[in-house]
């Protein structure tokens, strides 16, 4: 039997498998029977979402295969992000194989192994991270949420008649199904000579000339490529399209395409939650390999350009009910989707995302260009609020909210809450587990409160002021409005609080919140030690890059900030009046003196002597007055001839 497999796969490239589905025998047999796959690598993920990857030949791998999956490899703690956990003095990691998702086997297509004409095979391995005895990485804390929500929904399953609408005994259900899904955004661009303009892409945002159309060239070999790949790995690519962003390419005389600029998405079928997050990382590095191979530069950053719509990472997430009878039980849906829009537990669900979302958004939103993302006109959440659609017939699009629920009328199992504010930089990992977390004191409560579907549904629905068990007073959560449109920034900052606009914003609802961070505690995964290094490893990303890339490229561009007026001779009093508010204002932001320091100098002590308060007021008043300079040298510059 062994031999039948290794000899029908021998003409093709081995994509993917599942340990569990063999024995340590046959996995050598199927390895050997693949030579074009030279190497292993060992895939843990750290606190900072970097996964790990080494090149091991696979011949150490075979020689004792069974070693190799039981106690991995070791590492020392300056390999990944965990600070205050892999210390200089207490350093060592060990990376341990999990044995209970797929395994992948990445190609170098420039690489040809001369033998066997393929292209040479890595097996990535998903690991988890392992430090004096206890899992500390990213993958092993959702693995062990899940283990814990499932647990914890076996308990709720005692009261059988609240825990969903259908009555469902406790000794009928096999397993718990929880599953996410994200959808991928990102630029692409031709690396050299593009003279793209901010102007030109926001004109062609806000005229809609590239949302949904048609792709060509490159990007569209670029783009089928991907899918396709996707698809040779399981993940069941959906679809793949061109994004709100971009601008129409040039044809050179040789028949080639020249400054491309364009936003492009692409999707694929939810999973096991673990898988998921595993998908997620896979998808990001073989579309980025794809694109360069075709000679594109791919940005996952929220926001690479001002100006311009950023990239988000929307999260799915959902919890089913897997019955001994083989049927599914979608947790989160009415009995009758006619006059309910959500289940008890659904219910319960999006009330805990709401409630406890400023100790969600650390994760969320970990990086400076995330909260560079989240602002009013681009499609981006703002807000702590949530749309479930206008009424029961007609499921939420609203794109403006930060939560909204998926129905399906005709497909029970379909219900799920998507999360719009992740973008591709977020730990996914992280993003989900923190999510469940959350969902799942909702569901408590919403459980043991004995409440039904209309007050739940009322609690959601409440005014601002008006008293709620489980949510907060002086907050609304629910609008099927345009929250951009019908409401000012200080009515949105009064109903759905006040939005962080800096990382360190974040970073102190660690501190602000100590009621909402029990919610994380709960289960002794999120721990105190987890959440300091985490909080650590954030910290020191964020100033050193404020430090380090922010303040250089703000300085390189004031420094191209020159007089054009000077020796022209239609030059007038409009222009050197101009230029003058353009040089006080280069000073302020950029030049010390012996009675002043100047704001970036300022914002670099700040960070220095630990005062991030002020380093995060600093930054957002450096970062307005840039956007205010750039536009005063635009219009200053229009005016020359």
């Amino acid at each position: 039997m062994i031999e039948n497999l290794v000899k029908s796969l021998g003409t093709e490239l081995l994509y993917y498998f599942y340990k569990k589905d063999y024995d340590v025998q046959s996995l050598r047999q199927l390895l050997i029977g693949h030579p074009e796959i030279k190497f292993v690598s060992l895939v843990g993920v750290d606190l900072g979402g970097n996964d790990t990857d080494e090149k091991i030949p696979i011949s150490l791998f075979i020689e004792d295969t069974e070693a190799f999956i039981r106690d991995g490899i070791q590492t020392d703690g300056s390999s990944v992000v965990l600070p205050g956990i892999a210390s200089l003095n207490d350093g060592k990691v060990d990376i341990i194989p999990d044995v209970d998702v797929k395994w992948f086997v990445d190609y170098n297509y420039d690489n040809i192994d001369h033998k066997t004409g393929k292209p040479v095979g890595t097996l990535r391995i998903p690991c988890f991270l392992k430090h004096n005895g206890k899992f500390i990485d990213s993958r092993s804390i959702l693995k062990q949420v899940m283990n814990y929500l499932k647990q914890e929904i076996m308990t709720l399953l005692d009261n059988e008649n609240m825990l969903c609408d259908l009555k469902i005994k406790k000794t009928d259900v096999e397993d718990i199904i929880l599953t996410s899904a994200t959808e991928l955004e990102f630029w692409v661009r031709t690396p050299e000579n593009n003279d793209v303009k901010v102007k030109d892409l926001s004109t062609s945002q806000v005229m809609q000339e590239q949302y949904w159309k048609r792709t060509k060239g490159t990007v569209r070999t670029a783009l089928e490529r991907s899918l396709i790949i996707l698809d040779n790995y399981g993940l069941d690519a959906e679809m793949g399209h061109k994004e709100v962003g971009g601008v129409k390419a040039k044809l050179t005389s040789d028949g080639t395409t020249t400054n491309i600029m364009e936003q492009l998405e692409i999707d694929w079928k939810y999973a096991d939650a673990l898988q998921a997050a595993d998908n997620e990382l896979l998808a990001r590095t073989f579309v980025k390999e794809i694109f360069q191979a075709h000679g594109l530069d791919v940005s996952f950053k929220a926001k690479p350009i001002e100006g311009v719509a950023g990239s988000g990472e929307h999260t799915h997430v959902g919890i089913s009910l897997k019955l001994k009878n083989g049927n599914y039980i979608n947790l989160f849906t009415a009995g009758n989707v006619k006059e309910e829009y959500l289940s008890i537990s659904g219910w319960g669900a999006l009330l805990g995302i709401l409630k406890n979302y400023e100790i969600l958004n650390p994760f969320i939103s970990a990086t400076n260009d995330s909260l560079d993302r989240l602002k009013p006109g681009f499609e981006a959440p703002v807000s702590i609020v949530a749309s479930i659609g206008n009424n029961l017939e007609s499921p939420s699009r609203n794109r403006t909210v930060l939560v909204g629920l998926i129905r399906d009328l005709n497909n029970p199992l379909a219900t799920r809450f998507e999360v719009r504010s992740p973008n591709p930089h977020s730990n996914t990992y992280l993003v989900i587990s923190t999510l469940y977390q959350v969902m799942l004191d909702g569901m408590k409560y919403a459980i043991e409160s004995g409440q039904g579907h209309k007050d739940l549904e009322a609690e959601f629905k409440k005014e601002y002021g008006v008293e709620a068990e489980y949510l907060e007073k002086d907050r609304m959560y629910h609008s099927e409005l345009d929250v951009f449109e019908e409401y000012s920034e200080e009515d949105r900052s009064k109903f759905f609080g006040v939005p962080p606009t800096t990382v360190w914003d974040n970073l102190k609802s660690f501190t602000l919140y100590p009621e909402k961070m029990n919610t994380l505690y709960q289960g002794d995964i999120f721990n105190e030690k987890i959440i300091h290094s985490y909080y650590l490893a954030v910290l020191k990303r964020w100033s050193t890059e404020i430090n380090n890339r922010i303040l250089p490229q703000f300085a390189k561009l004031l420094k191209n900030f020159q007089p054009l007026h000077l020796g022209n001779q239609y030059m007038n009093s409009i222009d050197e009046k101009k230029w003058h508010e353009i040089l006080e204002l280069k000073i302020d932001l950029l030049k010390d003196s012996d009675i002043r320091i100047s704001l970036f100098t300022r914002l670099r002590n700040a960070i220095r002597e630990e005062d991030y308060d002020l380093a995060a007021s600093l930054l957002v008043e450096i970062q307005g007055k840039m956007k205010i300079l750039k536009g005063m040298f635009t219009v200053y510059k229009r005016n020359i001839i």
